[in-house]
């Protein structure tokens, strides 16, 4: 057994299919297949039911790619330490970002990082929470940014910034009983038995927006959820309904929507990064989160 035995075990249950998992490694599927063969031959078990349709791991096979999984992962650590024992921030670093945070955030920080870790390659990768979540704790990622929240992986948090939300509102006379006061906030209260447009489920944005809604007194507009924060304001400014953003999303104004910002403090979200606790890149990714909190506030600034 060899760590390239593992790969191509680890490979072909991704894809659930050998022929993309010889893709994957960079090998031909018969040697890929050949390999397998013999891994299954020196443990004495049946790791794969093959068929011409599907690719179905047996029990025994789960349990040993979740191992070989935990094995990769060390693998990779061994060599990232050597390499950050010349240079911390060499080399590629794996990004994942919530959907409501990408857009925005990327065009504020991009640069700059780029200028200050010349030497580091970035790879970003865009999902839901969850998905990020199970992609850090296997090591397919170094580290997310994500809304601070509770999780059942033990990781390590580095605090980003805040930012409160906003109202967004069409400027539509049925909606322009919507104002905010003399400073041009707005109390919650201005929901009560307002429908509410919202982000479709799974992601955390939308569990935000439901708590600060119910608590006053608003509910979900039925009608439509939304995939991406673009549709969600596509959606206000055409007179769709209200919806609440956080500020990283009203930077520019958008033609058809007043942006109203809201009085109480904890109608807000906390973005955070997050690492595995025994990461070999933790110094890195706490160097790289300081350096996305100083490249926002000069750009706020």
């Amino acid at each position: 057994m060899n760590i390239r035995d593992l790969q191509y075990l680890v490979a072909v249950h991704d894809l659930n299919n050998f022929s993309k998992a010889a893709e994957r490694c960079y090998v031909s599927q018969p040697t890929l297949s050949g390999q397998l063969k013999k891994l299954e031959e020196e443990l004495g078990a049946t790791l794969i039911e093959r068929s011409t349709r599907q690719v179905l791991f047996t029990q025994l096979g789960e349990k040993i790619v979740a191992q070989a999984r935990q094995l990769l992962a060390t693998a990779d650590n061994i060599k990232t330490l050597v390499s950050a024992n010349d240079d911390p921030m060499a080399g590629e670093f794996h990004i994942g970002l919530i959907p409501t945070v990408g857009p925005f955030l990327l065009p504020m920080v991009i640069p700059g990082l780029s200028k200050q870790f010349p030497d580091a390659k970035l790879y970003l990768y865009e999902h839901k929470t969850d998905l990020l979540i199970s992609k850090l704790a296997r090591g397919d990622l170094d580290a997310v940014i994500v809304a601070k929240a509770e999780h059942s992986q033990p990781l390590r948090e580095f605090e980003l910034f805040r930012e409160p939300m906003f109202l967004a509102v069409p400027n539509k006379d049925e909606f322009s009983h919507i104002v905010g006061d003399q400073n041009g906030a707005a109390s919650l209260s201005i929901l009560q038995d307002q429908a509410v447009l919202m982000l479709e489920d799974g992601h955390c944005l939308r569990d935000q927006v439901k708590d600060v809604c119910f608590a006053a007194g608003a509910r979900e507009d039925a009608r439509f959820k939304a995939t991406s924060m673009d549709t969600l304001l596509h959606m206000v400014a055409n007179g769709v309904g209200v919806t609440l953003v956080p500020e990283i999303a009203v930077r520019k104004p958008i033609e058809g929507i007043r942006f109203v910002p809201l009085a109480e403090p904890e109608a807000q979200r906390e973005l955070v990064a997050l690492a595995r606790n025994n990461s070999a890149r933790l110094s890195a990714v706490r160097e790289i989160s300081s350096a996305i909190c100083r490249e926002v506030q000069n750009y706020v600034a």
